[in-house]
Formats: structure tokens, C-alpha cells, sequence
């Protein structure tokens, strides 16, 4: 393996006078409850940092805070250890870590009534401190609780009434759920082997073969930008009274709704709901709201604690987490207790419980052989399958794309369709996955010629308007298909209108929209998923086309076809782990050397500015700069700052931001619409967003737009350009893995251009690090409904 050769900048000037000094410095952080939200950490998954200062590594750069394996927090968690308070010591828990929410379970099959966890009037009932009308008549405080404790109590009642039933993953715990901790908390200690608790494997709810007509779910409207002027303000003046910034308004009315200033009120920390607030600086809101009933154990902090956890985790791609991570990251946050907070947030439906494994023979299997004497001849037992713990949003979005699949392979019919290899497969199944390059996009386009031929209606869907433009107009969106902008429409029993869908760039489609689109497909309907399996993933949560290759449960087709000329060479050595020289006559490979990261950012100027586009024809509107992440000397804001600087100066007189400034615009977590800022009003700002008009209300700027001059490798994932520079600084070099490199340097159609400056940091994460795994459950998920089981 070699190192690509390096080269000078294309036509490269010695020097750049225009160039200006581009040093980074790191901002100081402002005020610590200050708003740290941008569009750049929401879309490419990078989790919020502290307001100011660089957003912690996303999917597209650094270490995870979470990832499928745990953190060393969760090994500690795992081994025993527990952090204590303030970050002290950890100590040895006699006992051993107790179990999520068994004490709730056996204090009510033992008869015992819970009261209102947390509240200082039950807690004193409790305590014998006082008793209900003890005092010629209970404050009305109380008679609230008491409610509240009936309420818990009728809950816990019909968690009960359900236990003797399987546990079906997506219920709330009940008893055999809580049996099924105790049980993974044995086989995690050594007590018991992990076979000895599946011998009755849990049945997944079947496919429907056939069902009556029901209403297919919409794409949601997209939210409204505002929320009525009067939510605002009074989220608003309760953000004051706290301390808070008052430009979190907005963004709390539409993450809690109508009633967002009471809620705020009553539970501080579901500040925690809107995107970059961290726990600290809502533990600081918290303070100043409540004053001395604040504390590190407060269930409300607790409650909210293990939400945002998991959000985190989405925002890293997971689906779910186990639950021993959720329980370190509590210890982590100075909560007395993660055992019992997790307990009560999984009683109180904050999260639900699951845990999806390989369904073991049954019991009159089992029996046979220990007669026969084969017990002894077993295999070693499997590892035991994690207890993972998810949001219902994921996990509603989870099973319903697994039941969605599995209703496609059951209803197609099987067909003999003559033709190339896909058009085969497509005939005789109802869910194909095609793998291939850029080149290989050609295949899943003639399929839908070929099966419009045969009189049927086919739609393919990519997942950005850069990739409709390499398509075709012919093409339509994932999103434009959603909103009914874009395609055939619905039918009266709101289905997709169409009989076959062939979704290009697969990777890039998260959980809930794969969700969404499945489930409008029609019964007896064909969906082919394709896309390039080397490229990074999804930036919202799961990792739907990985799982589908992963589970095997329908056809795979592997196109031939090599994506041509030396750019095309490169990438595929990537792919397979190699990093080779190769020739580039036409340059259409540059990789200029670079020391430190303020020569990366000069020479990345004066290749966009003025040496690509000089030597190569390339304008600087169609080359498009791809680094590891947000922060850093040479990230993509330093880098941004420097190009409009070079490119379009100007005091940025709409906040921040003046006419002609390319842009990325994040309408939604996971979606970035590059354009380019045309005006600015009392509406807002108004951009060009490949080719379609788009206002931003002025108080979603600061959160939804932002330079778009460069880029993540994540935002750049199903697009490309005539010509990208990719920047590699040395301080970055922990972010780089085989499919963000393969991700970055196949965006350039005609030229690339490598700022090096990770040495032998690249050549080594090209040949030995493989992809951050997501914890997800689609493929188990998969495998129960449609792999058929050994016949006899």
C-alpha cells in the first residue's frame, strides 16, 4: 500500500496576495445556559458541544460520546465500577447493580401500593411524618399527588394484567420483562449461561399477508416556523425569569407545544428537549427556577437525563443503547442513583425495554436432545443478547419498517421477468437491495424503463436535488415523493400510486423516513433499495440499508460496474482497503502537502479560489470543500470564514450572512439544501436552494443556515460535484475512517484535490478502521418475521 503521490496545487502560485492570515482561534464560551444549537451539529449528527466553543465529534468526525460497544464509562459500568458523585472515585456496590425497575415490579406483586415517587408530601406520608387528613384535612398539593399515586397505581394495574402474555418488543416492562433483566444481569455476572433463558423465545408479531384498506400515514407538514406569537412569549418570559437565553423561545414552544411555558415551569429540565442544550446549563435554569428544591436526584433531572441520552445517541446514529450505557452516562451526571432513576424512567414510559436475539430451539428440541445425550456435545452458548433501551419514536419507527418489509416480500407475486440480472430478481421478489457505485446508478434507472415497458408504474427516488440532477429529471425525491410534491401522488387509500420504487442512495435514508416510505408502499407492491455500501451512513438515527444487507432476507444484487477514470480508481482501492497511487494525465488527482493546519486553510483558498479553476476550468461555484468536521483550526467554520473572506466579502449585514454567500440550509435534522442567500426582509432570509425559493424566518437562522462553502463528509454524502478539495489537517486525524475517505474523495466528478496534512494518519485509517457501529434493532427485527427456520 502507498501513500498517493503528492503533488503541487494544479497551476499553483507560489504565492496567494490575496490570501489573509486564516489562523483559527477558538472562541471563548459565552454566558453557560447561552444557546449552542447550529444547523451544521443538528444535520451532520455531531453532538452539541458547550455554547461556544467546537461541537464534540459526530458521525463524520471523532470519537462518539456512545456507541454500539460502549464507551469506557459503560465498561466501567459493566464491570462493576459505578462513578460516584462529582466525578469521585468508583466504588464497590456489595449487592451488586440492582435491577431496572425491579423494585417497582415486586413491590407490586407483592401487594404494595406505590406512592407519587418524588414528591415531598407523599414522601413525608410516607415516612410517618404525616397522614392523610392527620391534620384536619390534607393541603390541595397533596390531593394532587394522591391523584397522581392513583393514576401510577391504575398503569402498574394494567402492566400487570399484561405480564402473563409474551413480551413483544416495543411493550413497557412488565414482569417478564423485568425476569428478562434479572435474567442478562446472571448471565452478565456468570451466575447462569445465556442459553438457559431462551428456550421459550418471545413470537414477533406476524406480516400481514393481506389487510383491509387503511389509512396510510403522510409525510408530516413541515412544522410550523413559528409558533403563535403568545406561546412565544411566554416561553419566553419564563426562559428570563431563568436565566436563560430569551432566543430559546421558538424553539421550546415547538418542542413542547401549546401549553410550553407551564411545562417549562413545572419540569425545568425539559429545556433539555431542544436541540444543543446541555445538562449543565439546564441544571443552571433549574437552580434559578427552583432554588433549594433543585438537586442532583430530582426525578424530573433524572427523567430528562435519560431522554437526552438517548437523543445523543441518535444523533450518532443509534436507534437504541444498552441499558448499562444509559446507567453510566446517569452515573456520570451525579445522579445518586442510576439504578433506581432508569427504573422509574422505564415505569414511567420514558423509555421502553427490549431485547431482539436469536431465537433458540424449542423446548421439545431441547428435551430430545438431552434424552439422545447430546447435551454434551453442545456448542459453547452464545453470548448473551444485550438489554437495550430506546425512545418510542425509533422504536415505533423500527418495527414498523420491519413490519412494512415484510408485508412487500409476502404480498408481491412472483413473476418470471426476462432481462438483465435485476430485472430478474425485481420480477420474482418484493424487496431487492443493489449495491454499486456512482456508475452503477445507471441499473436501478433502466430497471424503471424496463418495468414502465411492461405497463406498470415505477418511480426512483434519490436523496438530494444534486442527485436528481445526475439522475434525470425524471427522478423525484425522497422528500418531494413524501410531500406529494414530487411523483405519482396517492391513491384513494393513500398509497403511493406506483408498483415499483427503486430508492438510489439508501445509505443516506434514516429510520423514520425508510418508515414513512414503506409503509405508503401499496400491498403486492416492489421496493429496490440501492446505494453504495462504503459510504458513511445516514445522518439521522439507524442504519437501514446496512441492516437489509446485514439480514438477508431478499436478493442482493452487486453490479459489475466500475466507476471510471483515476478518480474512480482510487475509490474502489479504498473500498478495499487500499490507498494507491494512480495516474492522473489530466490532474484529475491533485494531493498537495501541507505542515500545519493555517497552511491547510491557505492552500484550500487558493485552490477554490483560483488554481482550479484556472488550471482545471472549474468555477468556484461548482468546487466544493469537504473536511472532517465543524471545530478545529482547519474545520469547516474556519474554512468558511476564510472563503466568503476570499470569495464574497462583506459585513454579513443579515445575520451574518450577505447576498451571494453560498449557504447549506438544514430544513431538518439530516437534510441540508445547499444555495446561495438572494435577499434579506421582515420575512426572513430568502435563498436559492437548487433552483426553488426558500424563506427562513429570521429566528431560525441562527439554527438552520449556515456557510456552505465547505462541508462534512456526512452533509456531502449523496451529492456531488464537478470538482471537490478535501482537507485532511493534522489536528483532524482521529476522525478519519475508511468511509468517511471514501466518502469525501468519491464527491468529485471530474477533479480532486487532497490538502494533506494527516501523513500516515490516512493510509492507516484506509487500511484498518472500519465504520462506527450503530446500535440499531432493524435487522433482528428482520430476521424473526422473514427468516424461514430449519425444517425437520
Amino acid at each position: 500500500m502507498t501513500v498517493p503521490s503528492r503533488g503541487t496545487a494544479p497551476d499553483a502560485p507560489a504565492e496567494d496576495d490575496a490570501s489573509a492570515s486564516h489562523t483559527s482561534k477558538t472562541p471563548a464560551a459565552p454566558d453557560p445556559t447561552a444557546r449552542s444549537a447550529t444547523a451544521e451539529e443538528a444535520e451532520a449528527g455531531a453532538e452539541p458541544g458547550a455554547v461556544g466553543a467546537d461541537a464534540e465529534a459526530g458521525p463524520d468526525g471523532g470519537e462518539a460520546p456512545v456507541d454500539g460497544d460502549g464507551q469506557d464509562a459503560v465498561k466501567a459500568a459493566e464491570s462493576g465500577a459505578e462513578p460516584g458523585a462529582e466525578g469521585a472515585e468508583a466504588g464497590s456496590d456489595d449487592d451488586g447493580p440492582r435491577d431496572d425497575a425491579q423494585v417497582v415490579i415486586e413491590a407490586v406483586e407483592a401487594g404494595a401500593e406505590p406512592g407519587a415517587v418524588g414528591t415531598d408530601a407523599v414522601e413525608a406520608v410516607e415516612a410517618g411524618e404525616g397522614s392523610e387528613g392527620g391534620d384536619g384535612g390534607a393541603p390541595s398539593e397533596t390531593e394532587a399527588e394522591l391523584a397522581a399515586q392513583r393514576e401510577l397505581q391504575e398503569r402498574i394495574a394494567q402492566r400487570k394484567a399484561q405480564k402473563e402474555g409474551p413480551i413483544q418488543s416495543g411493550t413497557k416492562l412488565s414482569g417478564t420483562a423485568a425476569d428478562l433483566l434479572a435474567a442478562v444481569r446472571a448471565v452478565e455476572s456468570g451466575e447462569k449461561s445465556g442459553a438457559a433463558f431462551f428456550d421459550s423465545p418471545a413470537p414477533r408479531r406476524p406480516a400481514p399477508v393481506a389487510e383491509a384498506p387503511r389509512t396510510r400515514p403522510q409525510a408530516p407538514a413541515q412544522a410550523s416556523e413559528t409558533r403563535a406569537p403568545e406561546i412565544v412569549a411566554a416561553v419566553r418570559g419564563v426562559l428570563a425569569e431563568g436565566g436563560a437565553p430569551e432566543t430559546l423561545a421558538a424553539q421550546v414552544a415547538d418542542a413542547l407545544g401549546e401549553h410550553a411555558a407551564d411545562a417549562l415551569r413545572e419540569d425545568p429540565w425539559r429545556l433539555l428537549s431542544v436541540p444543543g442544550v446541555r445538562p449543565e446549563q439546564a441544571d443552571g435554569f433549574a437552580r434559578a427556577l427552583l432554588g433549594a428544591e433543585c438537586g442532583p436526584g430530582d426525578e424530573r433531572r433524572s427523567a430528562a437525563l435519560v431522554a437526552w441520552q438517548l437523543e445523543r445517541a441518535a444523533l450518532q446514529g443509534h436507534t437504541a443503547l444498552e441499558s448499562s450505557a444509559v446507567r453510566a452516562a446517569l452515573a456520570e451526571r451525579s445522579v445518586p442513583d442510576p439504578d433506581e432513576a432508569l427504573q422509574q424512567a422505564i415505569a414511567d414510559a420514558v423509555v421502553l425495554v427490549f431485547q431482539d436475539g436469536p431465537e433458540e430451539a424449542d423446548g421439545a428440541d431441547a428435551e430430545e436432545g438431552e434424552e439422545s445425550g447430546a447435551a454434551e456435545d453442545r456448542e459453547e452458548p452464545s453470548a448473551p443478547v444485550p438489554v437495550l433501551l430506546g425512545l418510542d419514536r425509533y422504536a415505533l419507527a423500527e418495527e414498523s419498517l420491519a413490519d412494512g418489509l415484510a408485508r412487500l416480500v409476502k404480498t408481491a407475486s412472483a413473476e418470471s421477468w426476462d432481462g438483465p440480472e435485476l430485472l430478474r430478481a425485481v420480477g420474482a421478489h418484493g424487496l431487492v437491495a443493489h449495491t454499486g457505485g456512482e456508475a452503477a446508478r445507471a441499473e436501478p434507472a433502466a430497471l424503471v424503463d424496463a418495468v414502465r415497458e411492461r405497463g406498470l408504474r415505477a418511480v426512483v427516488a434519490v436523496h438530494s436535488e444534486n442527485g436528481r440532477r445526475r439522475l434525470g429529471s425524471d427522478a423525484v425525491t425522497v422528500a418531494g415523493l413524501l410531500s406529494g410534491a414530487q411523483g405519482p401522488g396517492r391513491d384513494e387509500d393513500g398509497a403511493f400510486a406506483l408498483d415499483l420504487l427503486v430508492v438510489l442512495d439508501a445509505p443516506q435514508v434514516d429510520v423514520e423516513t425508510a418508515a414513512m416510505l414503506v409503509e405508503s408502499m401499496p400491498d403486492g407492491s416492489r421496493l429496490v433499495l440501492s446505494g453504495d455500501p462504503g459510504v458513511l451512513g445516514s445522518a439521522g438515527a439507524g442504519r437501514v440499508f446496512a441492516d437489509v444487507l446485514a439480514a438477508r432476507v431478499c436478493p442482493q444484487i452487486a453490479s459489475r460496474t466500475p466507476d471510471p477514470g483515476p478518480i474512480g480508481e482510487l475509490v474502489s482501492g479504498i473500498g478495499i482497503g487500499e490507498l494507491n497511487q494512480v495516474a492522473a494525465p489530466g490532474r484529475e488527482v491533485v494531493i498537495v502537502p501541507v505542515r500545519d493546519a493555517g497552511e491547510a486553510v491557505h492552500r484550500t483558498v487558493q485552490l477554490v479560489a483560483d488554481s482550479v479553476p484556472r488550471a482545471i476550468g472549474i468555477p468556484a461555484d461548482q468546487t466544493q470543500v469537504i473536511t472532517v468536521g465543524h471545530g478545529g483550526q482547519a474545520g469547516a467554520r474556519v474554512l468558511n470564514s476564510a472563503l466568503k473572506q476570499r470569495l464574497n466579502p462583506g459585513p454579513g449585514r443579515f445575520g451574518g450572512f450577505d447576498p451571494g454567500d453560498r449557504v447549506a440550509y438544514t430544513p431538518a435534522a439530516g437534510r441540508t439544501l445547499p444555495g446561495a442567500v438572494v435577499s434579506a426582509d421582515a420575512e426572513g432570509l430568502h435563498l436559492e436552494c437548487e433552483g426553488v425559493r426558500v424563506v427562513v424566518p429570521k429566528e431560525r437562522v441562527e439554527s438552520a443556515v449556515r456557510h456552505g462553502w465547505a462541508l462534512t463528509a456526512h452533509q456531502a454524502a449523496g451529492a456531488r460535484w464537478p470538482a471537490a478539495v478535501v482537507v485532511l489537517p493534522g489536528d483532524a486525524t482521529q476522525g478519519l475512517s475508511r468511509p468517511w475517505v471514501y466518502t469525501a474523495f468519491s464527491r468529485g466528478e471530474r477533479h480532486l484535490s487532497v490538502v494533506h496534512g494527516a501523513d500516515q494518519a490516512l493510509p492507516q485509517a484506509v487500511a484498518g478502521i472500519p465504520a462506527q457501529q450503530r446500535t440499531t434493532r432493524l435487522r433482528p427485527l428482520l430476521e424473526s418475521l422473514l427468516t424461514t427456520p430449519p425444517s425437520d
